[in-house]
């Protein structure tokens, strides 16, 4: 059965969010994941997980001057220190948490940035990340955005992320599937599952057409998720949506899963 991970940069934005963990477990989950970890100190996110008897499953590298419009910096050309420092901080961060798997945005290049140029600082970023978070035990990912969401996001496709992990070739580097994603930039979701399932480390999920829970859209997500379950996925379902009304009025889908 799938064991289903709440993404707290989604869920319960009606809440601050230290806040998000008490509700996440009041609700059922067993487990939280979000972007960015980093606006707060990790000793009070850990204990925001232990209160609340979560596990943390996933959180992100840091993705540069959000602000600025920066959204991962592993395939910026001349970023490649400040890449390194976020590696560091993010074993700091994981280690605290007692979590086991990072995941990497690939970042917008500039644009006039050659694409055989950042994919060659991505491939050596990675294979760096990869090395140093391999020491610490913890899995590193790399994850497709789709070009709608993101315009001049570098990895688009599940291919486009097959071929930079075959390109670093590391064993602490998988992909993470992100349905609602591949679902607006290439669809065939249950083949591809099975295709790349030994290379996936974590899937998330979202109905489509407007990234809402399951149920609201196109998806038929009591299929996929019974696929995933056969293909013999161990790892978390992070609900990465956006809630259409309320979260907690949104999560009937999950009923039969618990």
């Amino acid at each position: 059965m799938p064991r289903f991970s709440a993404n707290l940069s989604f869920l319960f934005q009606e809440l601050a969010f230290l806040d998000r963990f008490e509700a996440a477990a009041r609700c059922g989950f067993k487990a939280v994941e979000y972007i960015s970890p980093y606006d707060h100190p990790p000793q009070e996110i850990a204990s925001r997980l232990k209160d609340n008897g979560l596990t943390q499953a996933l959180f992100n590298l840091p993705l540069g001057n959000f602000d600025n419009g920066e959204r991962g910096l592993a395939g910026l050309p001349g970023r490649e220190e400040d890449f390194r420092r976020s590696v560091e901080k993010a074993v700091h961060y994981a280690k605290a948490l007692s979590c086991r798997t990072v995941n990497c945005l690939a970042g917008i290049p500039l644009v006039g940035t050659s694409r055989e140029l950042a994919l060659g600082i991505l491939i050596a970023n990675l294979r760096h990340a990869a090395e140093q978070l391999s020491r610490e035990g913890i899995l590193l990912l790399l994850e497709p955005i789709n070009r709608f969401d993101m315009p001049g996001y570098l990895i688009n496709r599940s291919n486009e992320g097959i071929a930079v992990l075959d390109a670093v070739n590391h064993p602490n580097l998988k992909l993470q599937y992100d349905i609602y994603h591949m679902q607006r930039m290439e669809g065939e979701i249950a083949v591809t599952l099975k295709r790349l399932m030994p290379r996936i480390g974590h899937i998330q999920i979202a109905d489509n057409p407007g990234r809402h829970e399951p149920g609201t859209g196109e998806l038929n997500f009591p299929y996929l998720l019974a696929e995933i379950d056969r293909l013999g996925y161990q790892g978390w379902v992070g609900c990465e949506y956006r809630p259409k009304a309320a979260t907690a009025e949104g999560l009937g889908w999950m009923k039969d899963y618990k």
